[in-house]
């Protein structure tokens, strides 16, 4: 129904953040509303997910249309519902969560809440090869069978990428470096350090 809402950020909690637009607060759940925090009564734009069901209407929010294509296949996945998504969003990224199912690793997606072996096992089965279209620029590899060292190396770069935007800088900037990045094996604080490095310049 909304593809997305852009308007000012008047209020964050744990549960959702209100977007003021054109007079009308939005009440969005998203996975982790305190992103949103450092844009406190600034302009955002939020990718939409309008759900309906007969004791609910909500709207469910994302910074990235990735997230959202994620959330709603998520949602197809018998056992997982609309808080059992936003949980697996805000404790992983899209690409972790993406990999972790290629490759059918069960202990990875059991450390969400609420996701016990079953639902992980549902998870891997319904979702498995259907989720290309969300993997974003930089992980054009990641559909390839990976060693462990590999999958480990994924995981600090992604940590590192989490952490690029903890620091404020955007998907456009981290996008310019993420290339020249995965071109090294490195630890999440070596490219931390690498990043930055590069970004200032």
């Amino acid at each position: 129904m909304y593809e997305f809402i852009k308007g000012t950020i008047e209020y964050v909690c744990p549960e959702y953040v209100v977007v003021e637009n054109g007079g009308i607060g939005y009440q969005i759940s998203t996975p982790n509303p305190f992103t949103f925090s450092k844009l406190h009564g600034q302009t955002a734009k939020i990718y939409t997910y309008h759900h309906v069901r007969e004791d609910l209407i909500a709207l469910y929010g994302f910074q990235q249309r990735e997230e959202r294509t994620l959330f709603k296949k998520l949602l197809g996945v018998s056992g997982i519902g609309p808080k059992g998504a936003l949980a697996i969003l805000a404790y992983g990224e899209p690409t972790q969560v993406i990999q972790a199912i290629e490759n059918e690793n069960e202990a990875f997606l059991t450390k969400f809440p609420g996701v016990g072996k079953k639902t992980a096992r549902q998870m891997i089965l319904d979702l498995k090869g259907k989720l290309q279209d969300i993997v974003p620029d930089y992980f054009p590899n990641l559909f390839n069978e990976h060693s462990m060292e590999e999958q480990e190396d994924f995981q600090s770069f992604d940590e590192a990428i989490l952490a690029l935007k903890a620091l404020g800088y955007s998907d456009k900037e981290i996008k310019k470096v993420s290339k020249e990045l995965q071109k090294e094996k490195l630890s999440t604080d070596q490219y931390i350090k690498l990043a930055l490095k590069k970004l200032m310049k």
